[in-house]
């Protein structure tokens, strides 16, 4: 049964909203204490509960509920032991060998050890299985069990970011009965070492987790439940936290952040994000084979009206390709708006009356499609005439990230977002603008490539020299900015909405969620 936005108790007679029934003091007539429980509101519905098969931030954030890793990050982004308590790195950078937390139970009662590191590692590591996080682990050669506690992982050649890459969100582990037991169906019987167990999912609806009695951290999780809510509709997200019926609500519509300021029940908080917005090119493609076109379209686009007009101000224009966050970000621009020059460069390119293209939207919000009106308008000035259309997360999914042939990919101009969960810069440039990342193995929807790019971001995995590291990633972002295979557009921030009786909860700067925390005032 769906948690509904309204209870009703049997013993005190009344409606109450969803926040009332969770904090209130006592239920029945023996006085027992109610379950303290928080009513989270998001934007999306969660596609999956298996984090090795998901590609979307939402549902490896709400997994955090009965998922760890060997590592994590704090809220801002610092990388923290978890599942691990440390490591060794041999001096050619292949063999890995971790130290695990000993006492850990996974919530089907089975112990975390050694084995169940190796079981998670295989599973994802064997391409038959399919997994769509499969290339983010490709590297691992072979994971074997020292002892109960001590698990050593050869990679087939050296990457420096792996430690980054196993706190990711999706780099959790699974207790390896649950996988014997449920097979393929991971996704809908969760069970991990996280502060909350798997109560019920209704794919198309809510998530109800519960308090793991039997978890490590001593004194966690501080709330018995969590109701995990998707509300697609703006206006409906916003609305339950206006009445109540939420205490915390991710994303905030942009446009109507304001009226949260002045609610005295709630706390707007607004802060920096790792999250990129641009549009790429597909290079392969005429006209943005060339690169004056690509240059002209930069130019084009006013980047501080599109953040005030789309994103109510809660944004910045992009100043690199990487966003500032990201550690080895290099700050390059913002590319100006000067529609004169990209006029020039058009007919410098042969196109002195504009073309006509296509632009897609990866996302059907409301953000997204006033982003795509405006750029359309923008475009217009120029002489380019592109008709817009915002992709349903299927048609994207067919469209665009599983084209199988560049020469038939209809993606021309492409509307989209990334932030790098690792919090490193491998993740925030490989997946999307490596010659190696073209659909349908990653998401280079420009199909760029750059030898001397791909041959810095190689070399910079095999070094774990920091001062060669900026070296070479420095000379891969300038690269990138001065091919411009994407019109860079902003960085967004994170806006979100939480009630004053809640603590502990936070967005990342990711996107993602912090709320090991959590705890009712």
């Amino acid at each position: 049964m769906k948690e509904g936005m309204m209870f009703r108790s049997k013993h005190l007679g009344a409606w109450m909203t969803g926040s009332a029934l969770a904090f209130a003091l006592l239920a029945g007539a023996g006085g027992a204490q109610a379950a303290q429980r928080a009513v989270m509101a998001v934007d999306s519905t969660f596609t999956t509960l298996d984090p090795y098969d998901a590609n979307d931030t939402l549902s490896q954030a709400v997994s955090k509920s009965f998922y760890q890793g060997l590592f994590g990050f704090h809220k801002d982004l610092k990388l923290q032991n978890v599942l691990a308590t440390g490591y060794e790195v041999s001096p050619d950078g292949l063999v890995y060998t971790f130290k695990l937390r000993s006492g850990v139970k996974f919530q089907d009662g089975t112990d975390f050890n050694a084995a169940a590191v190796k079981a998670n590692f295989d599973r994802v590591t064997n391409p038959a299985n399919h997994l769509k996080r499969y290339n983010m682990f490709s590297r691992i050669a072979k994971t074997d069990v020292v002892d109960p506690y001590t698990v050593k992982v050869t990679l087939k050649a050296p990457f420096s970011a792996f430690v980054n890459v196993l706190a990711h969100p999706s780099a959790v582990m699974i207790s390896p009965a649950a996988l014997q037991k449920w097979g393929k169906d991971i996704g809908l019987h969760p069970v991990g070492t996280g502060p909350f167990t798997f109560v019920k999912w209704d794919p198309a609806g809510d998530l109800l987790v519960r308090k793991y009695d039997g978890y490590w951290k001593k004194g966690y999780p501080k709330i018995d439940e969590i109701d995990w809510k998707p509300v697609a509709d703006n206006n409906t997200r916003a609305a339950l936290m206006r009445t109540g019926e939420a205490d915390f609500a991710f994303h905030i519509p942009f446009e109507q952040a304001s009226a949260f300021q002045s609610n005295p029940k709630v706390d707007l908080i607004t802060a920096p994000s790792i999250i990129q917005r641009y549009i790429s090119l597909n290079m392969t493609k005429k006209p943005f084979d060339n690169p004056l076109v690509r240059q002209a379209l930069n130019y084009a686009i006013n980047k501080e009206a599109l953040a005030k007009v789309a994103f109510a101000g809660y944004a910045v224009p992009a100043d690199g390709v990487l966003p500032q966050g990201v550690d080895y970000s290099v700050k390059l621009g913002p590319w100006p708006y000067d529609p004169a020059k990209a006029r020039a460069l058009l007919k410098q390119a042969g196109y002195p009356n504009g073309f006509e293209t296509t632009l897609w939207s990866a996302y059907n919000n409301s953000t997204s499609q006033k982003t795509i009106q405006f750029v359309q308008q923008q475009l217009a000035q120029v002489g380019v005439k592109a008709s817009v259309e915002a992709l349903e997360t299927g048609q994207r999914v067919a469209r665009v990230e599983s084209a199988q042939d560049p020469a038939t990919a209809g993606v021309r101009m492409y509307y989209i977002g990334w932030s790098s969960s690792t919090g490193e810069a491998d993740w925030g440039i490989s997946p999307l603008l490596a010659s190696s990342s073209w659909p349908p193995k990653m998401v280079n929807t420009a199909y760029y490539k750059n030898p001397t790019v791909d041959e810095d971001l190689s070399k910079a995995l095999e070094t774990t020299d920091r001062a060669k590291k900026t070296a070479l990633y420095t000379d891969a972002q300038k690269r990138i900015w001065a091919d411009a295979p994407w019109v860079f557009l902003v960085q967004e921030k994170i806006v979100y909405a939480r009630s004053k009786r809640l603590a502990g909860a936070y967005v990342a700067p990711d996107g993602s969620f912090n709320f090991e925390d959590i705890s009712v005032r």
